[in-house]
């Protein structure tokens, strides 16, 4: 039976009634998965991100292809992978071996994340996406339509996630030891905006296919700033600070408080040296309404580069960044690996809630068991792009000069016509989503 056979077959006896818990996470199934099989996976952008550790926790799997718009990455990464067929192209690769294909790891700069992920999902194969999950609104709310359309098994590369210590937190502050939460702080340090274009005339890069690393963003010449992870401090790219680590931040006050979606947005941040170029330092205030069984609007700030929320001082923090929960009755602190009450007085009498958040089987090995199984991810993108989505708003503020009025069910900032180029950018013809 094809995969589309069996697909429609197990479906068609759901809806009857006779197949109980049936998911259909992933295209896998056709394939008779389970949690001990192997899947027939591919990686889109295999240098980053991928060489650190997504090629390494996918390992066990049957890797049937690798792509990059680089031939040098494809060349160094691909020795480890010998059985993997190589493609420049994630079209062609998807054209030659979607039928092949149960999931896919992308991580390639942000501006074509949604590219790669869309045209993966149309053809049923599950998908693994790097924060923040697309490069504006727009291409999320898309992700997250197909992924469900298709019933499948995605995730949000928030790998904090995964860890025991943000769990914690999220029990402690749903115990209710520091009261309704007034206030959320979140900072990072985190800078772009270090290597400006140049008018150099640059040649390309021998094996670098340029004009598929640009994808869907408007041409312009090779220059050698826009490589290395700089590429974030582009607009066209990238959504700066923000856009490289919110998500991550963020993902906990999202945990904790079970947020939906900010009413209004506002950022200040300094004038960038180009009008392509994000701010190196940016702060945003976001309120969301009736959280945490409070009347009033719940703040959460987020800042990176040199800024930092007051409340350190109060607290007497000295963190390159963090999350602070403020509290009626005290504050928690917490980063990746940390977290503590305050002020330290409160420790003294305070009592661990007990666990109710299992440890994680690994990030990755969640969203793999996930489409081999139809068990549920955490940072799926029904949840995670309500995460990415929020991050997102932050730069376009900062980018409309003017405090946003957003509602979320039409995605508009009804105040601020002018935000819609930026919730829904134009892209090359062919590069739609």
């Amino acid at each position: 039976m094809s995969r589309t056979d069996r697909r429609s077959f197990l479906k068609t006896m759901a809806a009857a009634g006779l197949v109980s818990g049936v998911a259909f996470p992933a295209p896998g199934l056709a394939r008779e998965l389970n949690a001990n099989s192997k899947l027939n996976l591919a990686h889109v952008g295999v240098a980053g991100m991928q060489g650190d550790f997504h090629r390494s926790s996918c390992a066990a799997e049957n890797r049937v292809a690798i792509c990059d718009v680089d031939e040098n990455f494809l060349e160094k990464y691909g020795a480890e992978i010998p059985g993997a067929k190589r493609f420049v192209d994630f079209r062609e690769m998807y054209d030659k071996m979607g039928d092949q294909i149960d999931a896919v790891v992308i991580t390639t700069p942000d501006h074509t994340h949604a590219f790669a992920a869309v045209e993966a999902m149309k053809r049923g194969i599950a998908a693994y996406v790097e924060k923040p999950l697309a490069h504006d609104v727009y291409q999320i709310r898309q992700m997250r339509k197909i992924a469900r359309e298709k019933n499948l098994a995605t995730q949000m590369g928030t790998q904090i996630h995964a860890l025991d210590n943000y769990r914690r937190v999220v029990e402690w502050v749903k115990s209710g030891v520091i009261g309704k939460i007034k206030r959320v702080d979140v900072w990072c340090g985190v800078v772009w905006g270090g290597k400006p274009r140049t008018n150099d005339a640059v040649d390309v890069p021998k094996g670098l296919h340029w004009d598929l690393w640009l994808g869907p963003a408007p041409v312009r010449p090779f220059q050698p700033c826009y490589l290395g992870g700089n590429w974030r401090s582009f607009w066209d790219f990238g959504n700066g600070g923000m856009g490289d680590m919110g998500c991550h931040f963020m993902d906990l006050v999202f945990w904790a408080l079970d947020l939906q979606y900010p009413k209004t947005i506002v950022a200040t941040g300094p004038e960038p040296a180009d009008a392509d170029y994000a701010p190196r330092d940016l702060h945003v205030e976001y309120e969301f309404a009736g959280v945490n069984g409070a009347s009033d609007p719940l703040v959460v700030t987020w800042s990176d580069g040199a800024v930092r929320p007051e409340s350190l001082k109060e607290y007497g923090l000295d963190k390159g960044n963090g999350i602070l929960f403020i509290g009626e009755e005290g504050a928690i602190y917490s980063n990746y690996t940390e977290r503590a009450l305050l002020p330290v007085e409160k420790q003294k009498t305070f009592k661990e809630p007990e666990q109710s958040i299992p440890a994680s089987i690994g990030h990755h090995n969640e969203w793999l068991k996930a489409v081999k199984t139809g068990d549920a991810t955490t940072c799926n993108f029904e949840y995670s792009g309500r995460v990415a989505e929020t991050i997102l708003l932050g730069p376009i503020a900062y980018r409309c000069g003017k405090k946003l009025e957003y509602d979320a069910e039409k995605v508009a900032a009804t105040n601020c016509p002018e935000a819609a180029k930026y919730l829904k950018q134009d892209v090359r013809e062919g590069w739609e989503v």
